[in-house]
């Protein structure tokens, strides 16, 4: 008796046609790339961490369908934020119909909305911020310099918020990536939260050099060793949720070694991307994949995708049928 698949079958069944066929054709692309030795790269723009997509994502790490992340500021943060302050999250389904004197009260009341669901400042960014003090004064007493992602991941090795947890810790998908040990990767860290409150410390010297952070030259250095290392042995895929530097930054590296350093550099195997940003005035996030073909950083073989819809609704359907859900 062959094994029950629910949310894969029905998504077979009914997704036949337009982007819910480029859904089904994407996820099973996916799948034979994994199948051939092949390895995933996978980026989140957006607010895919307050969308809770750690509940597939977090998953699809712990069993090697994710080997590497590129990720936004915010995405990075959000995650924690999640795992610390869940409960106190408050969620507004009319938000539409918010007057800018309901976005005061809600404001003055310590919430920081994102579409549908407001973020508690008290009990998520200032928590956080709190206990990252701590790791920042220490490596600069230690004289050491860290990624941003490697102060969260700190905190977490340490246990210095598990008292705090929320959810179940297997829904984080960092606290996954953590313990699988897969690469990350943060461009433009400064434009988050604890991104602000850095750059706030640095200006006041509570922070004596801003070079305590590592940043995103040394980023692009550590990924280019990455892929480097991984394409000599496998094809590595990019599958891009929304657009932006999290999606720009690493796609570039393959261009990067290939033309500016001269190495025969394997094109990115497989690329999917999830948007519902429109092809128009020099958009990135809408550009199609063919695009990408005069910039060196895809094939004209590559297995390329579009599912122009939410990714907040694909991603995890996606993520169901490469899982075997």
């Amino acid at each position: 008796m062959s094994e029950k698949k629910p949310i894969t079958e029905f998504i077979k069944h009914h997704y036949r046609h337009f982007n819910a066929a480029a859904l089904v054709d994407a996820a099973e692309a996916y799948k034979k790339h994994l199948d051939q030795g092949g390895k995933m790269f996978v980026t989140l723009a957006g607010a895919m961490s307050t969308a809770e997509l750690g509940l597939s994502l977090a998953e699809m790490i712990r069993q090697d369908k994710v080997h590497g992340i590129s990720c936004t500021g915010a995405n990075l943060e959000e995650d924690v934020f999640n795992l610390v302050a869940h409960d106190h999250y408050k969620r507004v389904p009319h938000y539409r119909d918010l007057s800018p004197q309901d976005e005061i009260g809600l404001l003055e009341k310590g919430y920081n909305r994102v579409t549908d669901t407001c973020i508690p400042e008290e009990e998520a960014m200032r928590k956080l911020e709190r206990v990252m003090w701590d790791e920042w004064a220490e490596a600069e007493s230690k004289g050491e310099r860290f990624f941003p992602h490697e102060f969260f991941m700190s905190i977490l090795k340490k246990g210095k918020l598990k008292d705090s947890y929320q959810i179940d810790p297997k829904d984080s998908w960092l606290i996954a990536a953590m313990e699988k040990n897969i690469p990350l990767f943060v461009p433009g860290w400064e434009d988050s939260t604890m991104g602000n409150m850095f750059s706030a410390a640095c200006i006041t010297k509570k922070v004596k050099s801003p070079t305590l952070m590592r940043g995103g030259v040394e980023y692009m250095i550590q990924l280019a060793e990455w892929y480097t290392a991984v394409s000599a042995k496998s094809s590595i895929g990019f599958f891009q949720i929304g657009g932006g530097i999290a999606g720009d930054f690493p796609i570039c590296v393959v261009p990067m070694l290939e033309q500016d350093l001269e190495r025969n550099t394997p094109l990115w195997g497989y690329f999917c991307q999830i948007s519902d940003s429109t092809t128009s005035y020099g958009s990135y996030s809408g550009a199609v994949p063919n695009e990408k073909i005069t910039w060196g950083k895809l094939g004209v073989d590559t297995p390329k995708y579009v599912i122009e819809s939410d990714a907040t609704i694909v991603a995890p359907l996606m993520f169901a049928m490469v899982l075997g859900w």
